[in-house]
């Protein structure tokens, strides 16, 4: 093996050293800049004070240029942080700008020092808790009033605004930045709501026009949603609120479906996704240009599932983003949109293939950029050949401030070239350059799209970033779909192929109105520009009517980390026996909507899905890749068996299970609520004569905390708690995650805050005489109530879950 020995002196800062280095399989010149050593292979790299041997390629080096790029996502709200040597300027950008037309007259100044400018930050309350109340009373009585007018660094701090056009002041945003929320000692108390609320799944801290898409949706607590470009899931979050819209009912008919491209984006998506606790959402990782069409049982036969709605919110530039994602400015350039436009038609595509008929199909970027926009719209209704209709959606968000789609645009390269007509571009850029990227010619055919109907958002008008949305509606299927089952049905017959004989997985596509086994590559879908494929529906028919068979069938190629399996359980499965008996399960309770995530041994954690996702999932494991799905709620105890059950009930799906509950409930006050909450294992005679009375003819085990508000004391919490707990022989616990903890003792009004350093404020007031009692039963305690997994015990300085009074003094014991 070649060695190339190589030495230099650093002089610069240091004493002189001589350094030496071995570099194996060097092929290229080493450069001596200013005291430091660099190979351009990148094998080895040597600055001043430090030696580095790095063994990372140029592959390692892309796949971590990659990992750090993907970090931006225009989702999470404010502005970042560690950009400061990037100038804000890029002459290219406003130059393709200014020509497009898309600002108004005179106030192209405005859009250029708003984009300058830091982007609000903005929150989202939970909708669809019932004590979402509760938090927007917390958050405008303590919070809000607690900041106004304050001044930080020389900067006047406003008081946030509920967003104008959100319903039901859902929505608030302010002048403040994310770094200034973190780092500022005077905004510390409202920095730790935000982040405490967040990880319990009260608070999402979304950037204001992300949650504009699931709006226009108009979702229904029966909808079937698609979401085709989920990660890093706000958006998704909000699709989920609106299906738990009541929630009286565990289990509402609809569900969402969120799809990501990248594997460990989908992790990111089902973090967000858990928080609310659903069993209505289902993590799926497949390219969305390509997602393979399911199928459900109907009726007692197979049937293909179409999506009531579809949210395509697909990949973009974003420059719509450059508020918060600082380095666009130097990034961006016109062939960032050149690249993309084929992707997004394909997915757009391929959405609208799986709505149904009277069906809503949002697309949304955050690209300003009509080639991203309009031209992707333009293309599509092309092709549905009034199969698809642009909806008027601009009384549906009142208060928001938009501009209407443009109807004609030009293309620009990156040399500076513009081109008006695809007649223009010259052969050698066709391509890069496709027909579907200009305005069509027909002035009927133009208008008859009506796409002023797509809504433009510019960040200067009401201090957002910038967005582009438009609103689709599906009146009759697909002409591809319609008009070549019998083909592709006579094609495999001939060919001597059995279309019911293919595999799932080999075939993952579905032609809408051939039967479940007929399978496509998606029809234009998978024949888009971009790659000098058909550029119309008439040129994709002359393609298909050349097709003399179906496309030999590929195997499904799964990447990324193998998932363990979803397995559901039977209705006589052995582990309901102790849990019906123990729990008093009611008859109605959906035994075969449990599933667990092993085949062999015992079984962990129990998961409950709804009725309709357990369909898409039993129908469907080997055509799709299923990342996560299913609420937890049950989690094995050993030490539970021999108090008649070796299951207990889990935090997280208590709000799902407990309308099957008909025994083993405590019925708490607010008072009884605040001990459970902030003594580890206090005495059930701790509790008032009520609840004492109750647990005392309980025996040890698994139980459930039920606080039911009273309408005539408007004092008290008017929304409903329920906290899952363990009696043991002498106390009582509650096993609720930190942050649930926080959320529930904020909403009791008492004030939880921690200093710096994580510790919990210690209660002071407490007598000594009686830590000693509870000191000498603390062994007996802890062994009766096993610990819930990141839950501490008392003492454990990062666990102390002690909190303050309005006032500031320590809440005494009850």
């Amino acid at each position: 093996m070649d060695t190339l020995q190589l030495s230099a002196k650093v002089n610069k800062d240091v004493q002189s050293v001589e350094k030496k280095i071995v570099a194996k399989k060097c092929r290229k010149n080493v450069v001596i800049v200013e005291g430091n050593i660099e190979l351009h292979s990148g094998d080895v790299r040597i600055f001043s004070r430090v030696i580095c041997w790095s063994s990372m390629g140029k592959r390692s080096r892309q796949r971590q240029k990659n990992q750090n790029a993907s970090r931006d996502d225009r989702d999470n709200a404010g502005w970042g942080a560690g950009y400061a040597d990037i100038i804000k300027e890029n002459k290219l950008f406003e130059h393709y700008y200014k020509e497009q037309g898309l600002i108004p007259e005179g106030e192209f100044h405005q859009f250029m020092e708003a984009m300058r400018e830091p982007l609000p930050a903005t929150i989202r309350i939970t909708g669809y808790k019932s004590h979402a109340k509760e938090i927007l009373h917390c958050l405008k009585e303590k919070y809000f009033k607690d900041i106004q007018e304050l001044e930080i660094d020389g900067q006047k701090i406003e008081a946030p605004q509920p967003l104008s056009w959100y319903p039901d002041e859902q929505a608030w945003h302010t002048n403040m930045s994310r770094k200034l929320i973190r780092k500022s000692p005077l905004l510390e108390k409202f920095h730790q709501f935000l982040v405490s609320e967040t990880e319990s799944g009260n608070i999402s801290r979304q950037e204001a026009v992300s949650m504009i898409p699931p709006l226009l949706l108009k979702i229904e607590s029966h909808h079937k949603i698609l979401d085709m470009c989920a990660a890093p899931g706000s958006k998704t979050a909000q699709l989920i609120e609106m299906l738990h819209s009541d929630m009286d009912v565990p289990f509402p008919e609809g569900f969402v479906i969120a799809n990501d491209v990248d594997n460990k984006r989908c992790y990111l998506l089902v973090h967000q996704a858990k928080r609310l606790n659903s069993p209505c959402i289902m993590v799926v990782n497949h390219d969305a240009s390509c997602i393979p069409m399911l199928q459900i049982d109907s009726d007692g036969k197979k049937d293909i599932l179409f999506y009531d709605r579809v949210l395509c919110d697909v990949p973009c530039s974003g420059d719509g983003t450059m508020r918060k994602n600082i380095d666009v400015w130097k990034k961006w350039t016109t062939s960032n949109s050149l690249h993309l436009h084929g992707l997004q038609l394909r997915i757009a595509v391929r959405g609208v293939e799986q709505l149904a008929v009277g069906g809503r199909m949002v697309y949304s970027t955050c690209s300003l950029n009509p080639i991203e926009d309009e031209a992707v719209i333009a293309a599509l209704l092309e092709k549905s050949e009034g199969a698809l209709e642009l909806e008027d959606a601009s009384a549906d968000l009142p208060g928001l401030k938009w501009m209407p789609g443009v109807t004609s645009w030009k293309l620009m390269t990156k040399e500076g070239k513009w081109f008006s007509d695809w007649s223009e571009v010259p052969s050698s850029r066709h391509t890069q350059i496709r027909p579907t990227m200009f305005p069509p010619k027909d002035p009927e055919k133009l208008a008859s799209m009506h796409l002023e109907r797509c809504m433009r958002i510019l960040p200067h008008h009401q201090n957002t970033g910038g967005f582009f949305v438009a609103v689709l509606v599906k009146k009759a299927p697909m002409p591809w779909n319609k008009r070549y089952p019998k083909l592709r049905k006579s094609a495999s017959a001939q060919t001597g192929g059995s279309p019911a004989a293919s595999s799932p997985a080999d075939t993952p596509h579905l032609l809408p109105e051939a039967s479940p086994e007929e399978m496509e590559e998606g029809g234009p879908g998978g024949k888009v520009d971009g790659e000098a494929k058909t550029t119309g529906a008439q040129e994709a028919a002359g393609k298909l009517d050349a097709v003399c068979g179906p496309p030999p069938s590929k195997k499904l190629r799964l990447f990324g980390y193998k998932e363990d399996p979803f397995v559901f359980l039977t209705a006589d499965d052995p582990v309901f026996n102790t849990i019906q008996s123990f729990y008093d399960l009611s008859p109605d309770f959906p035994k075969l909507n449990v599933l667990t995530r092993t085949h062999e041994g015992k079984k962990r954690h129990l998961y409950m899905v709804s009725k309709e996702l357990r369909n898409v999932l039993f129908n469907n494991s080997e055509r799709m890749k299923v990342i996560n799905t299913g609420v937890k709620v049950w989690s094995r105890n050993s030490d539970g068996e021999e108090f008649g059950c070796a299951f207990r009930l889990a935090q997280e799906g208590i709000y799902t299970l407990q309308p099957y509950i008909r025994s083993r409930i405590v019925r708490v006050s607010m008072e009884d609520t605040k001990v459970l909450l902030t003594q580890e294992n206090p005495f059930l005679s701790k509790l008032e004569d009520d609840a004492h009375a109750q647990a005392k003819q309980m025996g040890m085990g698994s139980i459930v905390l039920k606080y039911i508000p009273n309408p005539n004391n408007p004092s008290e919490p008017q929304c409903p708690i329920q906290l899952c707990g363990w009696r043991g022989k002498t106390s009582i616990r509650a096993f609720v995650p930190r942050n649930e903890r926080f959320h529930y003792l904020r909403m009791l009004g008492v004030e939880v805050f921690r200093d710096k350093q994580g510790l919990g404020q210690k209660r002071r007031d407490g007598a000594k005489e009686e830590k000693e009692e509870e000191a000498k039963d603390d062994v007996e305690r802890n062994a009766e109530a096993p610990l819930e997994k990141g839950e501490l015990k008392h003492g454990d300085k990062n666990g102390s879950l002690e909190p303050k009074t309005e006032s500031g003094n320590k809440e005494s014991s009850t």
